[in-house]
């Protein structure tokens, strides 16, 4: 600890750069405190398409191509509701519906950003918890030093849980790779095995749970918003002085 009056107080440089963190990082954080909870709800739809076709899958008949008909819904595949609720349609004579592939495609997206988020975030809280361990050299921050380890704390652990997020909905990837959804080839599996409610119920599941921690994640950003706003007033105290 410093002796001498003068390092009390952390030089006023140190403070503009202090306070510009506290402003644009609490920001920053307002926005990922909110992002993640919108993203769980679309992937909470996307779980409940799956479902809904698995529960059709698990107990419908196969039934025969109604090949007369043009682009004709197929009665045995499509489940109830769901259509009009995602936009999903199996379709006669069509391969897999363009919406079931928009669905994969845009979790795989998400799967990326997520990823790249995450190691983002857990790069940044390592050059973070060097900077605030400095700030134990002044005194007038003492007792504000564990509010801004927590803060790193819960960006650290949110940034983990991105990490983890993203391995989730790969893996429900791959698992939904092995159905072929072609009207032709599931019903082919509704004669034979069943496996592709088994799938679908499993890839569901993962797409929860990666909504949960995603939510957890927000949970945990949203709240770093007091700690920096206590925080940023200590800093503009002193700068004033």
């Amino acid at each position: 600890m410093p002796d001498d009056g003068a390092q009390h107080t952390p030089p006023d440089a140190l403070l503009r750069v202090i306070d510009n963190l506290a402003r644009f990082h609490r920001e920053h954080e307002e926005y990922y405190s909110q992002a993640p909870l919108r993203q769980a709800g679309e992937l909470q739809a996307r779980s409940r398409a799956l479902k809904s076709l698995a529960d059709r899958w698990s107990d419908v008949e196969a039934g025969e191509p109604t090949s007369a008909i043009a682009f004709a819904g197929t009665e045995d595949l499509n489940a109830p509701g769901l259509v009009a609720e995602s936009g999903i349609l199996f379709m006669e004579g069509e391969e897999e519906p363009a919406e079931l592939r928009r669905l994969r495609n845009e979790v795989g997206l998400l799967a990326d950003d997520t990823e790249r988020g995450g190691a983002w975030l857990a790069q940044a809280m390592e050059q973070a918890w060097e900077i605030a361990g400095s700030l134990a050299a002044y005194p007038a921050l003492a007792d504000l030093l564990g509010e801004r380890h927590r803060i790193i704390a819960n960006d650290w652990q949110s940034a983990g849980l991105q990490v983890l997020v993203a391995r989730l909905l790969r893996r429900a990837l791959d698992l939904l790779a092995r159905v072929d959804f072609s009207p032709a080839a599931l019903r082919a599996d509704l004669r034979g095995e069943r496996k592709a409610p088994a799938y679908l119920y499993s890839a569901s599941e993962l797409f929860d749970r990666a909504a949960d921690l995603m939510t957890e994640s927000a949970t945990l950003v949203h709240e770093n918003e007091r700690r920096w706003r206590m925080f940023r007033a200590r800093v503009r105290e002193l700068q004033s002085e």
